[in-house]
């Protein structure tokens, strides 16, 4: 039996979020359709399954239990750095966005949520993105997303989810993982924005999604919306024009 953890090249310890990313990128460079080689088949295969077994709970443990030998792993006395202890005590901008990511991948996901809206809150020109490459921001950023959603902050998730989108459109990064982006932002339109967030914010957030080219069908969508939003806030010649504009869409 191969050591999966080799395969994906993460640690033994990885959190879900840390084995999705390799498992991405190996995929991209080893997929047939995307390498534009078939003999990297069997290596692409490997892969999947090592991201089936450890991506799922059960299976890793099993996995565990009957690939590793215990070691016992000698200690030094000398104090290690505590990068997270360092980064908790700056207060400047970049460690704050670094902070956000590191206790995102590192089994501190809630610290990184109350952080990341913190930030947003106290901070009006804060940018996740101004301190990390592209790569970073969109897998990292995506990830925060989802941990968003799981505690219904699905505005906040809906901003860092337009501008992932709006960064693959210019450059393609995500590949054969994207339709799972748009599937997941859909989602969240279509269930978790109206009647759930305040009108205004709801408002907002479909205007965003008439710029990420989803298409007249779901356009037709958020325009209708748009519409019942504008209604309940008691602009109803603004909702006629939102309603008219999606029945020309549908």
């Amino acid at each position: 039996m191969r050591d999966y953890y080799k395969v994906l090249g993460v640690r033994q310890n990885a959190t879900l979020a840390e084995i999705k990313r390799a498992y991405r990128e190996k995929a991209k460079l080893l997929h047939p359709d995307l390498a534009g080689n078939s003999s990297k088949q069997e290596l692409f295969s490997e892969v999947t399954q090592a991201y089936r077994v450890l991506s799922d709970s059960r299976q890793r443990n099993i996995f565990d239990e009957s690939f590793f030998v215990r070691m016992k792993k000698n200690r030094s006395d000398v104090k290690e750095f505590n990068y997270y202890e360092w980064l908790s005590e700056r207060t400047d901008e970049e460690s704050r966005a670094k902070f956000i990511f590191y206790t995102l991948m590192h089994h501190k996901e809630d610290e990184a949520v109350a952080e990341f809206k913190r930030m947003q809150t106290n901070h009006i020109d804060f940018s996740l993105k101004k301190w990390f490459t592209r790569e970073d921001f969109m897998d990292y950023g995506y990830i925060l997303a989802e941990e968003l959603c799981i505690r219904s902050e699905y505005y906040d998730a809906m901003i860092l989810l337009e501008q992932i989108i709006q960064m693959e459109y210019s450059y393609h990064y995500f590949y054969i993982f994207f339709p799972d982006v748009i599937s997941f932002t859909l989602n969240i339109l279509h269930k978790n924005i109206d009647g759930v967030i305040p009108d205004e914010l709801a408002i907002d957030v479909f205007e965003r999604a008439l710029e990420l080219n989803f298409g007249s069908k779901e356009d037709s969508f958020f325009l209708r919306k748009m519409g019942d939003e504008y209604k309940r806030l008691g602009d109803s010649s603004t909702a006629q024009i939102c309603y008219a504009e999606s029945a020309r869409l549908a």
